[in-house]
């Protein structure tokens, strides 16, 4: 039992030795506004990361939504992050989560010893939970 894996992540890093992960699972919290502000941030260093997602909370900064536009406002901070007709939101619950999963990478990056100010985003992904039961009494 030397080999068991206490949780399966969908992509495995080249070296588990320079790098980091943190996950959560069946969260609640729109899959769609978490899609978009994952897409968003796939690639970026990640203490430029935080800072966009801290000024997303603060209304200075907008998530572009690429796929999911159905309903989705146009505005003028969507120029900003050349989003496709502008559209773009400010999602506050998926934001507030995917930073803290970013706190928590950057934690445990601090447990490997690693640099955490040249960390960068490789990976992110967002999959839907599963549907949660709700009762009308």
């Amino acid at each position: 039992k030397e080999n068991e894996i206490m949780v399966k992540y969908s992509a495995d890093p080249e070296s588990d030795v320079k790098s980091a992960k943190a996950r959560g699972s069946h969260l609640r919290v729109h899959f769609k506004h978490c899609r978009e502000v994952a897409h968003s941030l796939k690639g970026m260093n990640l203490q430029k990361g935080k800072l966009f997602l801290e000024n997303v909370l603060e209304y200075k900064r907008a998530v572009p939504f690429t796929k999911f536009t159905g309903g989705c406002g146009r505005h003028a901070q969507g120029k900003l992050v050349k989003a496709a007709g502008d559209k773009c939101k400010w999602p506050q619950k998926a934001t507030k989560i995917i930073l803290d999963l970013l706190k928590n990478a950057e934690a445990n990056a601090d447990m490997k010893g690693l640099d955490t100010d040249n960390m960068f985003i490789s990976h992110i992904q967002a999959n839907r939970a599963m549907k949660q039961r709700r009762r009308t009494y």
